[in-house]
């Protein structure tokens, strides 16, 4: 239940605010109007669980904590420990992170929709704050979540052992739809009628979350933006080898699995984020989700998700889903040096969920690629349209295409695709041509918080558009129903089409970068290689660690949402 009340307070300009009281089961908290979003509660830093720490820090998430004083709940900078927090000067990072934040409307209504996103950065960066969404929840009447949790190593490091047993970061994420679930209804939300939404890893966080078993009843729409299940960013095609790979970098010189294991798990916080993941050729994190061993503790991911869907054995959600039509410039920071090095060795950019009989038939799928691309031309400024779509399909498209035709044929007839495709005077050309496109995760910026007073008055009205989709979806399960604005939208078939255009003009089209697509399917139907669960270790396993090679790594801090 909540209380509302009147407070002085000292914030700068401000002399007082409404607050609001709300009793969870962990004790009350006290949150306030936002002094730039009227009509808008926030509740910042809200322990929904509790980190473990030390030998125990890739464990499970424990229970949150219980407070009998009222938690003021201002504290918006928290987030968990990444790299570069060097960029992020007004937060504080700490292992103790485990916190989230809800925005809540002003109103006495009750049995609100919610709204539960998760953040991007490609399971390597970023924070729950980092896009907010104040606006939306003040021009439609829905309650919004967004929360942190373990990331990189600290997350997502996998050895299939009772100590490191594999997605901590991913149980954080299940904890805090357990704890929105249990405490939402206090908020003024309903528990039956919640939409989980993300982009880019946060996207491939909410196709995930689709397939395991301890996340049914949890959530009931999902909106998945530009990060599939079957991408190879998103599950770790071999934890073990990931884990070496990484151990050689952060100066592990042993040669057994049980060292490598002691040595993870006695390590500072500081030597353990020693070496950046960011911008790898191969397009692979190499810490992120994996396929569990079972060693006794609560699973989250049991299975390949191809095996998972083609199996049946998953609930059918409605999906709003899709990418914008240039993801690839997310690493457009990386061209002039990538140029260069795609003329001279492409095999470096061939996607690790590949499998090929010999470096040879590698090398000649490679030239083969870059033939369907860039055709006999180098890869140039003359041609960065094409290494914008190489990189778009190869990461991001590609993989929610194969994950839009496996989910249909498995039964599942409400998959809303998508493609963003928007556009304005604002949006920057791509470097060397006179062309603008949307950027990764384009559409999920366009729902969130943005200024107003510098954006221009057709993308504010493709922002209305965007709000108006999603919560005619997280209300009645279909994004256009009877009485919308947009026109109709069919869900797909298993042939990828029809995909709704959400451009200048919204409009449905049939099958997005047929070509390319069909391209990518002729390939992965006969190199595809399904990610494994981490070897059993035993007392002769070893290995010869595998000597890292630094990358020339471009950080665009804000717009690198992988």
């Amino acid at each position: 239940m909540f209380v509302w009340v009147c407070i002085l307070a000292v914030l700068g300009p401000t002399l007082a605010q409404n607050a609001r009281r709300v009793e969870l089961t962990q004790g009350p908290v006290v949150g306030y109007e936002d002094t730039t979003y009227n009509g808008v509660f926030s509740f910042y830093g809200i322990p929904y669980a509790t980190a473990p720490t030390g030998r125990d820090k890739f464990k499970a998430p424990l229970p949150a904590p219980n407070w009998t004083e009222p938690l003021e709940a201002t504290n918006d900078k928290i987030i968990c420990p990444q790299y570069y927090t060097n960029l992020l000067d007004d937060k504080n990072p700490s292992e103790d992170c485990l916190v989230a934040n809800v925005f809540v409307p002003n109103t006495t209504e009750t049995n609100l929709p919610v709204l539960v996103h998760i953040h991007g950065g490609g399971f390597l960066i970023g924070y729950s704050n980092w896009e907010k969404p104040r606006q939306f929840v003040q021009s439609k009447h829905v309650i919004a979540i967004t929360f942190n949790y373990r990331l990189g190593p600290h997350g997502f490091l996998c050895m299939g052992t009772e100590n490191i047993p594999g997605n901590a970061g991913m149980k954080d994420q299940v904890a805090a739809l357990r704890w929105v679930k249990a405490n939402i209804a206090s908020f003024g939300g309903n528990p039956e009628n919640i939409t989980l939404a993300g982009c880019s890893a946060g996207g491939g966080s909410v196709d995930l979350h689709m397939l395991s078993k301890i996340t049914k009843g949890l959530f009931k729409h999902v909106i998945g933006q530009s990060g599939a299940n079957v991408a190879s960013f998103v599950v770790q095609t071999d934890p073990i080898e990931n884990a070496k790979y990484y151990a050689s970098n952060i100066n592990f010189t042993g040669d057994a699995f049980e060292a490598m294991e002691e040595f993870y798990l006695t390590i500072s916080m500081d030597q353990l984020w020693g070496y950046s993941l960011l911008a790898n050729k191969d397009h692979a994190v190499k810490m992120s989700p994996c396929i569990e061993r079972d060693v006794g503790v609560e699973m989250f991911l049991d299975d390949t998700p191809k095996n998972i869907i083609t199996s049946g054995n998953y609930v059918r959600y409605p999906m709003i889903y899709g990418y914008a039509d240039m993801e690839g410039l997310f690493r457009i920071g990386e061209f002039e040096y990538w140029k260069d090095e795609m003329n001279r060795n492409f095999t470096q950019f061939i996607p690790p969920d590949l499998k090929f009989e010999s470096a040879e038939e590698k090398e000649k799928m490679a030239q083969e690629i870059k033939q369907f691309y860039f055709g006999d031309k180098a890869v140039s400024n003359e041609t960065i349209l094409k290494y914008v779509d190489f990189l778009s399909d190869v990461i991001f498209v590609y993989p929610m295409q194969k994950a839009v035709t496996l989910q249909v044929e498995a039964g599942n007839n409400e998959v809303y695709l998508h493609v963003y495709s928007f556009t304005d005077d604002q949006t920057p050309y791509v470097p060397y041509t006179t062309v603008r496109g949307a950027d990764h995760c384009a559409q999920s910026y366009a729902v969130f918080d943005d200024d107003y007073n510098r954006i221009t008055p057709e993308y504010k009205a493709m922002k209305d558009k965007m709000r108006e989709i999603w919560f005619d979806f997280m209300t009645t399960g279909n994004p256009t129903p009877p009485g919308s604005s947009i026109p109709t939208w069919t869900p797909a078939r298993a042939d990828r089409a029809p995909c709704m255009n959400l451009g200048k003009t919204i409009q449905m089209q049939e099958m997005y970068a047929k070509e390319r697509t069909e391209f990518w399917d002729k390939i992965y139907n006969k190199h595809f290689r399904q990610p494994v669960p981490p070897s059993v270790p035993s007392s002769s396993t070893s290995f010869s660690p595998i000597l890292g090679i630094s990358i020339f790594v471009v950080v665009q801090f804000v717009s690198v949402l992988m």
